[in-house]
């Protein structure tokens, strides 16, 4: 509850203790890449995500599997599958193993597909009145570098019944294990944070190459202060590093876990695992991550997949770049699963949506990505980007250092759905602005075509009525243009402004549908949109030229948020628009002087952009060796 607080856990809030928490341990046998697992770790989760029974009967539970008679689960699942394309693409690794221990009768199989999703045999054994018998079945990885994975099935026949359990799949150690530290970033989300931290506990033995946890708490709704927190911290014991810390958004939050393992290893042979705070973790993940790391031929930022929370089926992308000089993070690479159902088909060819082919990711998402020592001392620390494109910066940023991401399937975590979020927030300043500081730093920094890309987002923004979006662009542009001097804070006061900013335009604000200030519930009916333009030019001209000249077709009405496009909501007067997480209404209303306002005032900030910009790019690229530099996030960190 608010208010206890217990803190058995090691607590930093000065300068970090000089004893040497994280060094190279030697194996004990054979490492695990990662568990087979048959149910999730919520209620929530299908376990059709773990294994899919095919025919029959059986029980699946999180650890073991029981067959009943003339039954048949596969593994050839999102969870269940092992990513060979990707152990043999990037590792030293040249066979694998999978190890049960098996009760009763039954066949154990090793399924393998290619690049096409097309199944095959690897391996088999036929088991016979077995009692806590050990079975290994092993596959070489020799046949999927452009695709594919292994998976294991289980079979039985009439009368036979089969439990499995203890799964494992397992590769050759190498000859030192990196020493890995989760972080956690967290602001006010204590619940969320605990739950995470429960999840690692209640796993920990499980989990033998986690070194450390260090939890950065930014917040003034304190992880500590929650009744869980005593026991957690006695489960995880000198496991747990509790920080309080000045809130540096995500960017402040993730760098103190590189901070503290730079500060107290032994080896650069180390590992750094970021973790969101309101993610629902499996726990697994840390083997898998880890374990890649481990026997990747060079070392590699491994990023995990994320899954739709709301929709846990979902897989939100496979693996995704950035377009740089037109602002454009999470697009999905070439063959990459997109918002895709994993336990559904493809609605073209037909096949299961499994993502087969390999892919190279640009980038990977914070919400889990492993960043090996030898990344952090090669390029440095993140920006200090308060929050927002600090994970593509600095994928990108290592890439040219010789280190590229690869997001690793069946690593994965669920985490929010994106499309539930509005656009129309405070954090889009720093969207914004870290973008064109990202395009700066690593794209051509065509500006002219930059230019081009504002002006039609800014163009949007005003015909859809949505003058505080069009005040966040042009606040964005301009402390861009300050240089690298806006940085020097972390990102404090820039919160703050761009807050106090918003706060003065009032469609930025939500409402209950049945409460809308001075418009009476019954008033509004949905009004739906006409199909996309096709000569959207065209469009385009006609309702800017309507917006100039004050027409108008609707007075009034409601837009569902999928049909709240510019060539649309230039239609109203006042257009009551759902908000993307489907938990109110905002109020756009036409307001002819602060159009003109904002057009005069975005026009002038981006022609100083095309003039200006060259100048600012090269401030910033002699600026980020310090920008990135231990001692400045020491100084702000105010150790």
């Amino acid at each position: 509850m608010p208010g206890k607080t217990a803190t058995p856990a090691p607590t930093t809030e000065a300068g970090a203790a000089a004893e040497t928490r994280f060094t190279e341990h030697t194996p004990q046998g054979r490492l695990t890449a990662q568990r087979g697992l048959y149910a999730g770790p919520a209620p929530i989760v299908s376990k059709d995500l773990y294994a899919e029974l095919e025919w029959g009967a059986a029980v699946r539970e999180r650890a073991s599997i029981t067959l009943e008679p003339a039954s048949k689960v596969s593994g050839n699942t999102y969870f269940g599958r092992f990513p060979a394309s990707y152990w043999q693409r990037w590792t030293t690794v040249t066979e694998v193993s999978v190890e049960a221990v098996v009760i009763g009768t039954g066949l154990l199989s090793m399924g393998a597909s290619d690049v096409e999703g097309e199944p095959r045999v690897v391996a088999a054994e036929q088991v016979k009145d077995a009692k806590q018998a050990k079975v290994t079945l092993t596959g070489k990885l020799d046949k999927f570098y452009d695709g594919g994975a292994l998976w294991l099935d289980l079979e039985t026949e009439g009368g036979q019944t089969l439990r499995v359990e203890q799964v494992r799949w397992t590769v050759e150690a190498p000859e030192k294990i990196r020493p890995t530290a989760v972080t956690i970033c967290t602001m006010n989300r204590a619940d969320d944070c605990l739950k995470n931290l429960q999840a690692l506990a209640a796993d920990v033995s499980s989990l033998d190459t986690l070194d450390a946890i260090y939890v950065a708490d930014q917040g003034t709704d304190l992880v500590e202060s929650r009744d869980g927190f005593e026991q957690v911290a006695k489960d995880l014991a000198d496991k747990l590093h509790y920080i309080k810390q000045p809130n540096l958004g995500g960017a402040g939050g993730f760098t103190r876990g590189l901070f503290e393992v730079a500060g107290h290893t032994a080896t650069e042979h180390a590992n750094v695992l970021f973790m969101d705070d309101d993610v629902l973790l499996e726990p697994d993940l840390v083997i898998r991550m880890t374990a890649f790391s481990n026997r990747a031929a060079n070392p590699i930022i491994v990023g995990g997949q994320m899954l739709n929370l709301f929709h846990p089926n979902q897989l939100h992308v496979g693996a995704e770049y950035a377009r740089l000089n037109t602002l454009e993070p999470g697009q999905p690479v070439e063959h990459s699963l997109s918002t895709a159902d994993l336990l559904g088909v493809d609605e073209e060819t037909l096949k299961p949506n499994r993502q087969e082919r390999r892919l190279d990711a640009g980038y990977n998402g914070w919400w889990s990505c492993l960043i090996p020592y030898e990344v952090v001392q090669a390029t440095g620390y993140p920006l200090p980007f308060f929050f927002q494109w600090d994970d593509a910066e600095y994928s990108y940023r290592a890439r040219a250092h010789g280190f590229p991401t690869v997001t690793l399937p069946g690593a994965g975590v669920w985490h929010a759905d994106f499309h539930m979020k509005d656009w129309d927030e405070w954090h889009r300043y720093f969207n914004l602005r870290n973008s064109i500081i990202t395009a700066a730093l690593h794209s051509p920094f065509n500006l002219n075509l930059l230019s081009r890309v504002l002006i039609a987002q800014l163009i949007r923004y005003l015909l859809g009525m949505q003058y505080g979006l069009s005040a966040t662009l042009i606040k964005a542009v301009e402390d861009f243009l300050k240089g690298p001097e806006v940085l020097r804070d972390g990102g404090v006061e820039a919160m703050k402004e761009i807050r106090r900013i918003r706060d003065e335009f009032p469609e930025t604000k939500r409402h209950k549908a049945t409460d809308v200030p001075g418009i009476a519930s019954n008033d509004i009916g949905i009004i739906n949109s006409a199909p996309r333009p096709s000569m959207q030019r065209l469009v385009l001209i006609k309702r800017i030229l309507d917006r100039v000249l004050g027409r108008s077709r609707f007075g009034l009405g409601a837009v569902p948020i999928d049909e709240a496009n510019w060539w649309h909501i230039a239609l109203f007067d006042t257009a009551v628009v759902t908000d993307a997480s489907q938990e109110g209404v905002r109020v756009r209303s036409y307001d002819r002087v602060k159009m003109f306002a904002l057009a005069k005032q975005g026009a002038r900030v981006i022609q100083r952009l095309r003039k200006e910009g060259a100048a600012v790019q090269e401030q910033y690229k002699r600026a980020m060796p310090e920008l990135t530099s231990r001692e400045n996030w020491k100084r702000l960190y105010k150790l």
